[in-house]
């Protein structure tokens, strides 16, 4: 039996989350049953979507319960099995939790992967992971851009809002992408091909409204939402007729009450459609994402930037970048070597 260092949640957060609603433990790893593998965490996907699980509230998961590991996606080698396709020494992802090892047993989201498909084994917690087949399904399935249209993506310069903008790029569009502060705008034209970037920073509802507007004077096709509140609302005064908007994300609110949104009544005027994105309705699917996803980041049609910090004990740290917005890519914790 290994040890096994646990990164708990003990409290609801109230707010942001702090310290005291977490614990780090260290257990030992219990005995397998049969089909089941142990699974050695390399590396830890940090997401907002964390933030959500943490509260008392329906969701299309169930909260993560009180003195349970952090929930998230997870990737590192089988050290231990009981399950005849699962072997010691292959790669493999799934649901787990920020701890050193994982008990897994097929199915789900759990899979094995392939290192050699890939540049980086930690590709699969970005281009070709959940957030990469978020990106793809949400645009292309929901969205259904087309050669000469204009998509305006929120959250831009984030993991998801980068590979949204590319793809859509490589689909043919205009791409329009709002991001926080000059070093991101500049990422989204000279990183992740976006033909414009907007700065909301220090800007009313009104005035980022007349500059998207000023961007794209015959209006958006596509709004993929990724922050919600008053970028949202601005973006939905640009829609053309028959636009379409994704909701994907609203990460300005995770931490604090709702915000409204005023301009909602544009979805009538212009018989314009408003669609939420959930990974967990496309699992059945994503085999159909993942082999256009790898080889697009193999040949570098899609660029993914990854933030990666280190240490168990600097999970709450790491998982904080995702909402100051310190973090340069793709969000990733490292737990071994």
């Amino acid at each position: 039996m290994a040890a096994n260092r646990r990164f708990l949640l003990v409290r609801r957060p109230d707010g942001t989350p702090v310290p005291d609603d977490f614990r780090l433990e260290t257990v030992e790893t219990p005995p397998l049953a049969p089909g089941q593998f142990l699974l050695r965490n390399h590396y830890v996907s940090l997401d907002p979507a964390i933030r959500g699980w943490m509260d008392d509230a329906p969701s299309y998961l169930p909260p993560i319960a009180l003195g349970d590991p952090v929930r998230a996606t997870t990737i590192g080698r089988i050290a231990e099995t009981t399950h005849p396709d699962y072997p010691v020494g292959a790669w493999a992802s799934g649901l787990n939790g920020i701890e050193d090892y994982s008990v897994c047993q097929a199915g789900g989201f759990t899979t094995l992967v392939d290192e050699t498909a890939v540049p980086s084994i930690t590709n699969y917690l970005s281009s070709v992971g959940a957030i990469g087949v978020t990106a793809y399904f949400a645009l292309l399935d929901l969205g259904k851009p087309q050669p000469g249209e204009t998509v305006l993506v929120s959250g831009a310069a984030g993991a998801v809002g980068s590979l949204v903008g590319q793809i859509a790029k490589a689909k043919g569009c205009r791409t329009i992408g709002i991001a926080g502060g000059a070093e991101k705008c500049a990422r989204l034209t000279a990183d992740y091909g976006y033909d414009v970037a907007i700065d909301y920073r220090g800007k009313s509802r009104e005035a980022l409204a007349e500059e998207i507007r000023a961007a794209a004077p015959e209006g958006i096709d596509i709004q993929f939402e990724n922050v919600g509140g008053e970028i949202l609302d601005a973006g939905l005064l640009a829609l053309k007729p028959k636009g379409r908007v994704i909701l994907c994300g609203l990460i300005s609110q995770y931490n604090s009450e709702p915000q409204p949104a005023y301009n909602l009544w544009q979805l009538i005027v212009q018989g314009a459609t408003m669609h939420g994105f959930i990974l967990t309705h496309y699992i059945p699917r994503m085999a159909e994402a993942i082999p256009e996803l790898a080889a697009w980041t193999r040949d570098g049609t899609i660029r993914i930037d990854e933030h990666i910090d280190e240490g168990i004990e600097n999970a709450l740290p790491a998982f904080l970048r995702l909402f100051d917005g310190s973090n340069r890519g793709k969000m990733i914790l490292k737990i071994a070597d």
